[in-house]
């Protein structure tokens, strides 16, 4: 064994705490004097008796209290669909087919927006906006109304 060759220590050892005046940590143990805290545990967010402020906050608050919980729609634009072929019925299992959503997102509600140019007739059969189904049968595509 040689000193150069020994693997550090990762662990370091307890400070003892009360064992005399001449450690610097005698007498009180680094605990102060007196008090509640210098003489046991006290569990945390205890106040004193007081009610902590855990239980003083009501559970839920607000108005939208006893309303679902709702997703925004996922949105997509007109430029992503460039990527389709000519004349394909858009839906959300086509969009995963070409990587133009998450598989993980089908499931959520999604809209097709008017932003970018589309060059190719499609059919849509998604939620759309006015904008983006002006542009589509400028193109001369078709949008069938989805719920």
């Amino acid at each position: 064994m040689q000193l150069h060759k020994l693997t550090p220590s990762v662990s370091r050892k307890l400070r003892r705490v009360g064992r005399g005046h001449g450690t610097g940590r005698g007498k009180t143990a680094g605990r102060g004097t007196k008090g509640q805290k210098a003489r046991g545990r006290i569990p945390i967010g205890f106040e004193g008796g007081q009610q902590p402020l855990s239980r003083r906050l009501p559970l839920y608050r607000g108005r939208m209290k006893n309303q679902p919980v709702r997703t925004k729609a996922l949105p997509i634009n007109l430029k992503a669909l460039n990527q389709l072929p000519s004349g394909t019925e858009v839906t959300a299992e086509v969009l995963v087919k070409y990587h133009i959503i998450d598989k993980s997102v089908v499931n959520r509600r999604l809209k097709i927006l008017g932003d970018g140019e589309l060059t190719i007739p499609l059919t849509i059969k998604l939620p759309i906006s006015k904008r983006a189904a002006k542009k589509i049968e400028k193109t001369g595509g078709t949008v069938v109304q989805a719920a």
